[in-house]
């Protein structure tokens, strides 16, 4: 509908479309329309890779690269820069090692190449790519060799390779890139821009992988000096779950680095001379000679070990990576369990490196080299795991707890018993004959890689067809089990620790209903306390000896008014102070008939919706932003956060790290909900997005219940792209009030600002005094009172909230409490920080 208001522009009253899951296929072909537009949008890059194909074709190099007479004169390396080729570090543009790299190649430029074009221009993509090309080969060459002149073992060993290809160049574009991308992607770019070759040269440790490695270096060192962007030791914040997710990715590229160097014959790099710990690999007939040389025993065990890789049990050698990864899984979703298992697991490799190490007889400064360069990998990530512990806090169910014990530790007792009952009925069928002891000492050998074998104490060998099906399918079995039991309860959705109750409160909620806040009793971290009868409930959480509750007691109406006694008289009998956070003032009421005394904290916003227009002078400011956003192509849309597309999560994501960079400081929990709180199919999320699909701005909305149904809405989440459309926080709030409007919602709460006030109140005291000086410190860094300011434009009901507290010699503690609620992860550095910017 449009009507006409004093602005004489036309002001559109309309709800914002209401949007669901797409279908799989209209995805797939929307996606396919992207990136055709993308592609055609960058003609270097398809000029580029035709190239590099047409030229790899035209010489024969596709398959398996220059020929050697080619690669001497085209190639790059020590052999030929000696020669005098002042050519080949720009000749190696055009010609890549094989099929597998020019796959790798082609994959790379078009991930990086239209991107770099759009954002950077195509002159400098073609700079940077040459230029990164030519620095990074030779910087890489000149490091290989003066390793080889020192002595160093690996570098001695690569000093003669020359090698193609433009993947050195790529990294140092993307590199580049990464500094015009959102600060979530730009984070990740460049991790995995240092990790992809580092990990090849760690592992690979070919001369191209060393190349590539300085190639991304130099990409990094010039975005920051002339793109001339904050280099990260200034971006002082990242969020927990992106932290989470770098943490995941380490963890991934030291998985992965074992199983890339696996397709190599020639591995040769520093971290790959125990490969065999973290991948195990199959005997050389050299080895096996060599084993067969000694006891026929070890000559058994030594063919037994080679038999397995012709068979299922060949999965076994990769056991550790796999592990890793589902273990990685775990730490990205910021689970507790997955980082105790995974540091356990570093401990127990550390453990056997040092073990190894000291039962080597031959105590040679190479094998000092060997050890201690096996020893950096698990010891670099231990280091990593420690210093990000506390960003790993959440945990599982109980009852998931519970299963997952039941599952793991029965498939091991049925995967031993299995092995050694029925290995005794088949005793004849190894060799020498088993016995219960002999199959018990087998027992590790069934669980563990192949490359473990030799550690284990002498065992029966199979060598009858039962006894070979139980030395494959045992071990395998219990781990198939058990990674997939793991992958199962790391994915699981992280509920609170008291699953029953917060169920319970829940249903309370939703029947009776509470205040404007009243949603955020369901976040995890709240306890909850419930009347006798159960007709009222009370959330809270207790920080050292103080219960700060988490809003107003909900239920009943009758009974929340009573919850307030009974739940002081529950913090009594425990020892606790009670705190009554944010409640309206019927609940200040019920408390001050205790004696209790009350502050007032924030000032909640409420918009009538029945009667609501963007009519007359003071609504202009929304009219311009709703008829902007019009001439813009920017829509708002509906949607439940775990049921949109995966490309608007992330835009989502970004946006919110990129907010939380900006500040420098840790993103406000408590009364404050985060990107966590917003998956909850309860929760309501409105986008603004453009004809392109770029999100601009998100909000969330929480239910407010009455009698089962929501009436109301409070305003939650609130993010913004800081390119993006400049009054898409008024137009996505104007979107949201019309869409509950046309539902039949009767309000809508801005939420609450805390440490703010309109100063509506009569003459405050001089502890009220102090509070507002507070909220006048704290306005440069968190902004409330810009926030509540902003809010006016909403012409709102302006509803003090208070705090309630029985004691005021406790105002010390219940104030550390409050701070420790919502800045819980606030290190030692991040308050040196606040306090600078305070002063300033």
């Amino acid at each position: 509908m449009i009507r006409l208001g004093p602005d004489p522009r036309p002001v559109v009253d309309q709800a914002p479309v209401a949007r669901g899951p797409e279908p799989r296929p209209q995805r797939a072909r929307r996606a396919a329309r992207v990136l055709a537009a993308r592609l055609r949008a960058a003609p270097l890059t398809l000029a580029m890779l035709a190239g590099l194909w047409a030229v790899g074709g035209a010489t024969g190099s596709l398959a398996g690269g220059p020929s050697d007479r080619l690669l001497a004169h085209v190639g790059v390396g020590v052999p030929t820069l000696a020669a005098g080729h002042w050519w080949a570090p720009f000749s190696s543009l055009f010609w890549c090692s094989g099929t597998g790299s020019y796959v790798f190649t082609s994959l790379l430029l078009l991930l990086v190449g239209p991107a770099a074009e759009r954002r950077i221009g195509r002159v400098r993509t073609v700079g940077v790519l040459v230029g990164g090309q030519l620095l990074g080969t030779l910087l890489g060459t000149a490091l290989v060799e003066a390793g080889s002149r020192v002595g160093e073992q690996w570098t001695d060993s690569v000093a003669d390779q020359t090698s193609t290809g433009p993947g050195v160049g790529l990294f140092a574009l993307a590199g580049v890139l990464g500094y015009r991308l959102t600060v979530l992607w730009r984070r990740r770019l460049h991790l995995l821009v240092v990790l992809v070759p580092l990990v090849m040269t760690l592992y690979v440790g070919h001369l191209q992988s060393v190349q590539r490695f300085t190639g991304a270096v130099i990409g990094l060192s010039a975005g920051a000096l002339f793109l001339r962007v904050r280099p990260y030791s200034r971006q002082r914040r990242t969020s927990h779950a992106e932290v989470r997710v770098l943490v995941a990715l380490c963890l991934v590229a030291a998985a992965l680095g074992p199983l890339l160097a696996s397709l190599y014959d020639n591995a040769s790099g520093p971290f790959n001379t125990f490969s065999e710990i973290y991948l195990s690999h199959r005997l050389t007939p050299e080895e096996v000679a060599d084993f067969c040389a000694g006891s026929p025993h070890d000559c058994a065990r030594a063919h037994a070990v080679e038999r397995i890789f012709d068979t299922p049990a060949r999965l076994m050698a990769a056991l550790f990576p796999a592990l890793l990864l589902v273990l990685a899984e775990g730490l990205r979703r910021g689970l507790r369990s997955a980082w105790r298992i995974t540091v356990a697991t570093e401990l127990l490799w550390t453990a056997l490196l040092a073990w190894l190490f000291v039962g080597t007889r031959a105590g040679t400064g190479d094998t000092v080299q060997y050890f201690v360069e096996a020893l950096l990998l698990p010891l670099l990530t231990l280091g990593l795991l420690l210093t990000t512990r506390h960003r790993f806090g959440l945990r599982l169910q109980g009852v998931v707890v519970v299963r997952l014990a039941a599952v793991l530790g029965g498939a091991l007792l049925l995967a031993g018993a299995a092995y050694a009952g029925l290995g005794i009925l088949v005793a004849d069928q190894f060799e020498p004959g088993a016995t219960f002891r002999g199959m018990l000492s087998g027992l590790p050998a069934e669980f563990l890689p192949p490359a473990y074998n030799d550690l284990m104490p002498d065992y029966p060998i199979a060598v009858g067809p039962v006894a070979r099906f139980l030395e494959t399918y045992c071990g395998l079995a219990f781990w198939a089990v058990a990674l997939f039991a793991l992958l199962l309860a790391f994915r699981r959705p992280v509920l609170h620790t008291d699953a029953e109750d917060a169920a319970r409160a829940r249903a309370l909620l939703t029947e009776h209903g509470g205040g404007t806040l009243s949603f955020i009793t369901t976040w995890d971290g709240n306890h909850y306390w419930f009347d006798e009868d159960g007709r009222a409930a009370v959330a809270y959480r207790v920080l050292s000896t103080v219960a700060l509750t988490t809003g107003d007691p909900f239920g009943e109406p009758e009974a929340r008014r009573r919850a307030v006694a009974g739940f002081a008289r529950y913090c009594d009998a425990r020892g606790w102070t009670p705190c009554f956070y944010s409640v309206t003032p019927d609940t200040r009421a019920a408390a001050e008939q205790l004696g209790w005394r009350s502050l007032q904290v924030a000032e909640d916003t409420v918009v009538a919706l029945p009667e609501l227009a963007f009519t007359g002078r003071k609504w202009q400011d929304i009219r311009t932003a709703l008829n902007k956003a019009g001439k813009q192509g920017i829509s708002a849309e509906w949607w439940s956060y775990h049921e949109a597309p995966i490309a608007l999560k992330d835009q989502i994501r970004s946006i919110s790290e990129e907010w939380v960079s900006e500040k420098g400081l840790p993103e406000m929990g408590f009364t404050l909900g985060g990107l966590e709180e917003l998956d909850d199919p309860a929760v309501r999320v409105l986008i603004a997005v453009d004809q392109d699909r770029t999100v601009h701005g998100v909000t969330s909305w929480m239910p407010v219940y009455e009698a089962g149904e929501p009436v109301g809405w409070t305003l939650d989440f609130m993010r913004r792209r800081s390119d993006g459309f400049r009054g898409v926080t008024e137009f996505l709030i104007a979107s949201a009030a019309l869409g509950f409007k046309e539902e039949g919602a009767r309000f809508l709460s801005l939420s609450g600002a805390p440490l703010a006030r309109s100063g509506q109140g009569g003459d405050p005291g001089g502890l009220q005094r102090m509070l507002d000086w507070m909220g006048r410190v704290l306005e440069p860094v968190y902004g409330f009172r810009s926030l509540l300011a902003f809010k006016a434009k909403f012409q709102p009901e302006y509803r003090p909230m208070y705090m309630s507290y029985p004691d005021p010699a406790a105002l010390a503690s219940i104030t550390r409490a409050i701070g420790k609620a919502y800045l819980p992860h606030l290190t030692a550095a991040q308050g040196v920080r606040l306090m600078r910017r305070l002063s300033l």
